[in-house]
């Protein structure tokens, strides 16, 4: 069973929720931009969440299907369409031999997420099948998708995509009820990004502390997987100091000489030499992930135990989602 590239559009990879226990290496976790947005998408085709899938970047990917199969579209909307009728999004879809899947352009947020029931069939490197851009490993090749390029699927193989692909048979492929995930993510075009104090926050001016608080960020143009360039008020630390290079994560909020703020992505380095000011609370990192640029930011700090809780909030209600997609599944069935 395989798919066929008929456009890469500006950006597909192949990417599952990231390379762990390789850092100490200099080999970074990478992973899905979006992880709420991945982990759903494989819920509604009965993969499990850390299934690779493909992440699609604001426009003009399309493909073909050699075969049908039932797969899933979550995360920001690129306007998909199934030979030309508009794909629904954030539900199962059963998608026939011959049909083309095309994405047109972002009408909100910046990635969309494609998840096969079965999975894409490539080599794990390291633990994991995301593709790491910059050392051309993992994915297709190690590199982004390309015109041409054809990808094995594999088959379903569990009861909740036979259940489902039953189903869409019988009910001209097409379900009517869709995930709320407004509770897990927005798409805004401005927001306000809760952080957690970085080690040398304390090494910054009063007055830039609280500019950081309260001053509007936008993202650049310069604004990729690795990392968002913010364009704001400058931020100036009390006294210069060298800092050797430490420890860095997905969100971390470093102020290089110009003192304009950085956030680390999701293919970020393992480690920084720049002042960290702050770290973007986990629960807010996939909102992030799909502000286009141009979008504005403002910053307000929240404490540790806020930063648990609200993750855990997420978490919860990502397994209510989950359980809820398995009782549709036996409905169905």
């Amino acid at each position: 069973m395989s798919i066929t590239v008929l456009h890469p559009g500006l950006l597909a990879t192949i990417q599952d929720l990231g390379r762990f226990g390789s850092q100490k290496y200099g080999v970074i976790v990478g992973g899905a931009m979006d992880a709420y947005s991945l982990r759903i998408a494989n819920m509604l085709v009965g993969n499990e969440e850390n299934e690779a899938v493909l992440e699609l970047t604001i426009l003009g990917t399309s493909i073909q299907f050699e075969s049908d199969h039932l797969v899933a579209i979550t995360g920001g909307d690129l306007q998909p369409t199934i030979d030309g009728e508009t794909a629904p999004m954030w539900r199962p879809i059963y998608i026939r031999k011959g049909s083309i899947l095309k994405f047109k352009s972002a009408v909100s947020g910046c990635r969309a997420y494609l998840a096969f029931a079965g999975g894409i069939e490539v080599p794990k490197i390291m633990g994991s099948k995301s593709t790491y851009l910059r050392a051309a490993i993992g994915g297709f090749n190690g590199r982004a998708l390309q015109k041409g390029d054809k990808l094995l699927v594999g088959s379903p193989n569990s009861n909740i995509s036979h259940a489902f692909i039953n189903q869409l048979k019988r009910n001209n492929e097409h379900f009517t009820w869709s995930i709320n995930f407004t509770q897990l993510l927005s798409f805004p075009n401005s927001f306000t990004i809760r952080f957690i104090r970085g080690s040398e926050y304390e090494r910054f001016q009063v007055s830039s502390q609280q500019t950081f608080q309260t001053k509007q960020y936008v993202i650049t143009t310069q604004a990729d997987r690795m990392g968002y360039r913010l364009d704001g008020e400058t931020l100036q630390l009390s006294e210069q100091f060298d800092l050797l290079s430490e420890g860095v994560t997905y969100g971390t909020i470093q102020v290089p000489s110009s003192g304009q703020p950085i956030i680390l992505m999701a293919d970020r380095q393992t480690t920084g030499g720049y002042p960290k000011i702050g770290q973007v609370i986990t629960a807010d990192l996939p909102i992030l992930s799909q502000m286009q640029p141009l979008s504005k930011i403002f910053f307000k700090e929240a404490t540790l135990e806020k930063a648990e809780s609200l993750l855990m909030e997420k978490e919860n209600i990502l397994n209510q989602i989950a359980s809820g997609i398995v009782i549709k599944a036996l409905h169905e069935h």
